[in-house]
């Protein structure tokens, strides 16, 4: 197991000198302590030379034929073996039947065991790949590597032979020595292997660059990605704060980030903070263990609730809107000749080009809506024109009209759907908002782009503008850091905003915030009144509590 603390490396049999074969049940002698020194274990080579080609080799997509195979090729004598991962034992309950004094085979499988777990000693800590299998075609879904040294060579290894695991989910290092150049090798494979692998986790790897931030570029694929144990500080931070995203650039696939156990401290939380304005695919965040005070958590629990743009978002936000509208200028026909008014000119100006585009869009829609359609048009009307008495301009109901307003030139059939989404009715609209987006794509040629969040609807207050915050976080863990009363006080405030928050709208209507939080073994009491008030808003909102009290509520229902 991957354990919660760095453990010191364990002691592997020493590598022999180039040129030396060495069979893989030698024992190190009682005065050669130097193995016990290296962090991981480095595979043996017969020599620089290769004794064949391993390009010409033909993956089978059977992990352990292809491996032994590819390690021979390449020169390697003695080699981790793949073996299926073990899994822990059931606890066992005794029961009131069986009888409290072992029987006599009870004793000897005891003994037995006893012997074999004394040989085997050293063979538990010996290289290997353990895999998890698909119980149905007993397919590779899962990799772990533990405590050798993965180095260059091996990566090639990995580039022949895991490509060819169509069912590979996971690749999961542990203390294996990699640095920044193999991480770099190891980045490169990941685009070859299969679609399915969404989880990686390095863990116990710290980096002299700490280019962990690699991972989570902007065409990465990886959904789940854990960093423990990796002494990432304030720098490291900042690097994976700029991954998820920049005022330019986001990343859109990354589910779950696991941050414990580092170095991270105030500046770094910082950075981690800027990262989550714009960001809106996270969904959980780990960042127990580090060393985050108050500074830190105020900057955490500010992105939580409404916070202030600052003046380049605010020049972004205008560019993309004017970006915006003259996309739609040029897509849609001119409609200068009917009833183009110079109010709606300033209107378009000022509140930025959805309302404008979307009044446009109903006018023109006059003489082709069919007989059938039309009441669904003066609803949508009405829509427009609440949106433009609320002067946000920007309501994420706007961006639908916008895209069928563009397919709708070059193929009618995209409109029906698409006029429906304006009606919203829960999980169908979605549904079919998936759908019309499909067809858009393949009737326009164009790729579907994510909508910025600085496009969302805005709040302005004394001549500066607001952004709702992330409700898109649904776990963030903060679990033994140097938080005090302070801080804790600043996520009281952001919780009771998404509490709030959450009971004024529906929640079929999209994200509504934090559904779990542990700042739990900070530096305040358990009893202070803030902790108490957040543990009591956050139990209604825990889906595992929720989950529970509905188990509870049915045995005594039962009973």
């Amino acid at each position: 197991m991957s354990g919660e603390a760095s453990a010191p490396p364990v002691a592997s049999p020493r590598a022999p000198r180039p040129g030396i074969q060495k069979s893989s049940g030698a024992v190190t002698r009682k005065g050669d302590r130097g193995a016990k020194e290296k962090p991981t274990t480095v595979l043996p080579l017969v020599g620089e030379e290769e004794p064949k080609n391993p390009e010409e080799y033909q993956a089978t997509g059977v992990l352990e034929v292809d491996f032994a195979e590819l390690c021979t090729r390449w020169g390697y004598t003695d080699f981790p073996k793949v073996v299926t991962r073990p899994r822990p034992h059931p606890t066992f309950v005794p029961s009131a039947s069986t009888s409290e004094k072992p029987t006599v085979d009870e004793q000897r499988l005891s003994g037995s065991c006893s012997l074999n777990s004394l040989g085997s000693k050293y063979v538990f800590f010996r290289p290997t790949i353990q895999v998890e299998l698909e119980p149905e075609d007993k397919s590779v879904k899962e990799i772990y590597i533990r405590g050798w040294k993965v180095e260059e060579r091996i990566l090639g290894i990995f580039s022949k032979c895991l490509t060819s695991l169509s069912q590979l989910q996971a690749i999961n290092l542990w203390k294996v020595g990699l640095t920044d150049k193999t991480l770099t090798t190891f980045i490169a494979l990941l685009p070859l292997c299969s679609s399915t692998l969404r989880k990686v986790s390095l863990e116990g790897n710290p980096l002299p660059e700490q280019s962990y931030h690699k991972l989570m570029a902007v065409d990465s694929t990886i959904a789940h990605l854990s960093l423990r144990n990796n002494n990432i500080d304030d720098h490291g931070a900042q690097l994976l704060g700029q991954a998820l995203s920049t005022l330019h650039s986001r990343n859109r696939t990354l589910v779950s980030l696991n941050l414990g156990f580092n170095h991270i401290g105030d500046e770094g939380a910082g950075y981690i903070a800027d990262g989550l304005r714009l960001n809106r695919s996270l969904l959980w965040l780990s960042l127990a263990h580090n060393r985050i005070q108050d500074k830190g958590a105020l900057k955490l629990a500010e992105v939580l609730r409404p916070f202030e743009l600052t003046h380049t978002e605010v020049v972004e936000r205008r560019r993309l809107l004017l970006e915006k509208g003259s996309q739609e200028c040029s897509r849609s026909p001119s409609t200068s000749r009917h009833g183009d008014s110079k109010t709606e000119r300033e209107k378009y100006q000022l509140m930025g080009v959805s309302s404008f585009a979307t009044v446009e869009k109903d006018k023109t829609q006059t003489m082709k809506t069919p007989k059938g359609l039309g009441k669904k048009k003066e609803k949508s009307g009405e829509v427009v024109k609440k949106e433009e008495k609320s002067g946000s301009g920007q309501s994420p109901t706007q961006g639908t009209p916008k895209k069928e307003d563009s397919t709708k030139a070059g193929k009618g059939k995209v409109t029906i759907p698409e006029q429906k989404l304006s009606k919203g009715k829960g999980t169908k609209t979605g549904s079919k908002e998936k759908r019309s987006m499909l067809l858009e794509s393949e009737l326009v040629g164009e790729a579907t782009e994510v909508v910025s969040p600085l496009l969302e609807p805005m709040e302005h207050r004394d001549g500066k503008v607001f952004m709702p915050g992330n409700k898109v976080l649904l776990h963030l863990n903060l679990l033994r850091n140097r938080i005090t009363e302070v801080g804790l006080e600043a996520f009281l405030t952001a919780v009771q905003y998404q509490a709030q928050f959450s009971k004024s709208r529906s929640a079929s209507k999209g994200p509504v915030g934090l559904l779990w939080l542990s700042l739990a073994k900070n530096c305040f009491s358990p009893q202070c009144p803030a902790y108490t008030t957040i543990q009591e808003l956050m139990l209604p909102r825990d889906p595992v509590s929720k989950a529970r009290h509905k188990e509870e509520a049915a045995v005594a229902s039962s009973t």
